[in-house]
């Protein structure tokens, strides 16, 4: 059968796009390997109502075309986990703080990370996060990781970690091996307060009240039967007015386009022809970051009784946990401590996990009423978590980031900046509005 496009996944991206080509008169079908839309945002529910999420989770002010969607959608944003009262929990080997400053930090070093903060956010203000390219110490600034501009600026070993820790609770990768140039471009994408690298109001101040997988849901419902589930595709041929799609089952579909909106790795499981082999290799270059989420369901939020807000940032196997909603914590394990949980005997991983959350905040942890791991590093249609930049590979991948190939277009949170649900709305929608201005 033949189509005006053809959409490959019903992830954000992939949604939004088919949302915006169907309402321009446009004969859409997306194809979707799953049984479910959604992709990296998924939830569920518990049995007194609560919603909770087991994917992507908050955006924040910065994030616009998001918002605008949800807005378009009838969605609701509500404060995130930004307003929960309380101090944040820090652990560590050697032990464990609530509030500020860090247990670890030594005379100067509160002072020290501000002023590197502040550095840090002038130097982001020079990089343009549509061009990181044109710096002209693009290269420079590229090969060196956050940790080393951190040590050349004078850092103390406890400002450095106290750099990494927070960066490990984004499950993005260690700072000691991210691009500097990447994450001065993630900065300026979202300018925050022009204190520090990273402002959780601006990133993560905000959530879905019905739940971040609504968007999704919602728009599935939209396109109907535009959306074919359990469709994963084996191979794309790209040609002017006539491209091929081959599902794993041998079934040929055409279509005078095609967007891609898979992540990056399930896409080098694709075989594509009629690209340039440069777009490949930008496309293929790219990388996620191998992390896990553990939600924790309990009757109450007992955190808050010894003056806690949930909010915590560790060096065992999780990195950080935050409170997602009434009674809910959620938690990451980043890259570097993921092959520890799938180590870890499946049946051991639950109880492990609620044994660090019980030396963060007490006995209580220890008896929710509900859990859930989600193991996105190792998913087959996900092969990852937010995008991943080690040093060299923002030049590596190249100003081919995130452009099109007519009839061949790219989508995708890990097409923009930093990988996150405003990456995936927004390269959805431009896109569409891409594919459209060709007819």
């Amino acid at each position: 059968m033949h189509h005006d496009v053809i959409v490959l996944g019903a992830g954000l991206a992939g949604l939004s796009a088919a949302r915006d080509l169907a309402a321009a008169g446009t004969d859409v079908l997306v194809l979707e390997a799953r049984d479910r839309v959604g992709g990296r945002v998924e939830q569920t529910r518990t049995s007194d109502g609560r919603t909770v999420q087991l994917g992507g989770e908050v955006v924040g002010r910065g994030h616009t075309a998001y918002l605008r969607l949800a807005g378009e959608l009838g969605l609701k944003p509500v404060p995130s986990y930004v307003e929960e009262p309380g101090r944040i929990t820090r652990a560590t080997p050697e032990g464990r703080s609530a509030g500020e400053p860090p247990h670890w930090f030594g005379p100067g070093d509160a002072a020290l990370h501000e002023r590197l903060g502040a550095e840090f956010a002038a130097l982001a203000a020079t990089v343009d996060p549509d061009d990181p390219w044109s710096h002209p110490d693009a290269a420079v600034l590229d090969r060196l990781s956050v940790a080393d501009w951190l040590r050349s600026q004078e850092a103390t070993p406890g400002v450095v970690r106290l750099w990494d820790i927070g960066q490990l609770a984004l499950a993005g990768g260690s700072y000691e091996r991210i691009s500097l140039l990447a994450a001065l471009r993630k900065s300026a994408a979202v300018p925050g307060s022009g204190t520090g690298d990273y402002d959780y109001d601006d990133w993560e101040g905000l959530r879905l009240e019905a739940g971040s997988a609504t968007l999704a849901e919602v728009m599935g419902r939209e396109l109907g039967p535009r959306i074919r589930l359990g469709s994963p595709v084996a191979a794309l041929t790209i040609r002017p007015g006539r491209s091929a799609v081959r599902l794993v089952t041998g079934e040929v579909l055409t279509a005078g386009a095609v967007i891609s909106a898979l992540p990056a790795g399930p896409l080098r499981s694709v075989a594509v022809s009629g690209v340039s082999e440069a777009r490949l290799a930008s496309l293929y270059r790219q990388r996620h970051a191998t992390a896990a989420k553990f939600a924790a369901v309990y009757e109450r939020p007992f955190w808050r009784d010894s003056g806690l807000n949930g909010l915590s940032e560790c060096e065992g196997v999780l990195g950080s946990t935050w409170p997602q909603s009434e009674g809910v914590l959620s938690a990451l394990i980043p890259p570097e401590r993921y092959g520890v949980l799938l180590g870890t005997p499946p049946h051991r991983r639950t109880p492990e996990l609620l044994g660090e959350m019980a030396a963060l905040f007490g006995d209580e942890a220890l008896r929710p009423t509900d859990c859930h791991l989600r193991l996105w590093g190792t998913d087959p249609w996900t092969q990852g978590y937010v995008t991943q930049w080690p040093p060299g590979e923002v030049m590596a991948v190249g100003p081919l980031h995130g452009t099109h190939e007519p009839p061949f277009y790219v989508c995708g949170s890990d097409q923009w900046v930093a990988g996150y649900m405003e990456g995936a709305v927004r390269t959805g929608r431009a896109a569409a509005e891409e594919a459209l201005s060709r007819g």
